[in-house]
Parts: structure tokens; sequence; C-alpha cells
């Protein structure tokens, strides 16, 4: 069984060594590094309602953007060769979008402040096959990211360390 030591590790000196090290990359470093992703067959107006629609899908509030367009990114790129699944992704937001001019502020789904409006825009189209293909890519393209597992508490495959009775079971600390 594995024993968790909760308290934190840190010395005052460890975090003046860390933020001199931040503020001296913040300075060499270029602004605008990191790039957006592009899309290729959406536009990216879809591309952005689409990842903003995966977010309110599964909202996990400490893990990044990048990591929910990274999987639109993937259906992106499918799109580019079915021109099938590319109508039903952009149908799609337009439906989105439609419904959500429908509230008082007339813009598109993006632009819907509230997450419980747009929580209830989905729950009426979460039977449609729009709703259905997102909603898939994006159950195997967020759990099965090892970057993220240890933001959900899974270690990984416990087969080859002895199985889950002897190692792990018993750490369940997020219930």
């Amino acid at each position: 069984m594995r024993l968790i030591d909760k308290r934190v590790k840190v010395s005052r000196r460890d975090m003046l060594r860390a933020g001199g090290v931040v503020a001296a990359a913040a300075t060499v470093m270029p602004v605008g590094i990191v790039k957006a992703a592009e899309p290729v067959a959406l536009s990216t107006d879809s591309f952005a309602t689409l990842v903003k629609m995966a977010r309110d899908i599964y909202p996990h509030d400490k893990i990044a953007d990048k990591y929910y367009a990274a999987v639109i990114e993937s259906l992106d790129k499918a799109a580019k060769d079915d021109a099938a699944l590319k109508t039903l992704l952009e149908d799609g937001v337009a439906e989105l979008d439609k419904k959500a001019a429908g509230l008082k502020n007339g813009s598109g789904y993006g632009a819907v402040s509230s997450e419980d409006e747009r929580v209830a825009i989905l729950k009426e189209i979460e039977t449609t096959p729009f709703f259905q293909k997102v909603r898939g890519t994006m159950i195997t393209g967020l759990y099965n990211n090892k970057e993220l597992w240890p933001h959900f508490g899974y270690e990984g495959a416990s087969a080859d360390k002895g199985g889950y009775i002897n190692r792990g079971f018993g750490d369940i600390d997020w219930l």
C-alpha cells in the first residue's frame, strides 16, 4: 500500500530560487511563444466553440484549455478527409449558436457567459449525433492522455505491479 505524505515540502529558499528562474526566463523568452491550435477543416469560430463545448461537457477546472483543444484538433484533422464529419461538426456548431442566440444575449454559444445556460443548451442536444460524436471523442482523448492522469488521481495500469489489491486499493483520497 502506498502512503501519501500530503505535507508541502517547499522551503523559502526553493521558492525564491524558482521565482528567480521564472523571472529570468520571462525576460529572455519572446512573448507569444506558445502557438495556438490552427484549424485545418473547420472555421476558427467553430473550433473555438467546440473547445468551449468540450470544456462544458467535461469540466475540469485544473486542466488547461490546450488539452481540450488537442482533442478538438484531432476531430478537425479527421474532418479534413471526411466531408460528412465536417458537415456534422459545422452544422452542430451552427445549431448551438442558433440556440444560444435565442437567449437574452443574442450571441453565439461561445459568448454565453453563464455555464448553467450553456449546459441547458447542451442538454437539449445531447441525443444528437453531433453531441455524441464530440462527447465520445472527448472521453478517449481526454481520459487516455497520460499527462492528465495525475490530475485525475490515476496512477496508471497496475497489472505489471501486482494489481490494485496490494497496491493503491485504499489510496482514494478524493472521496
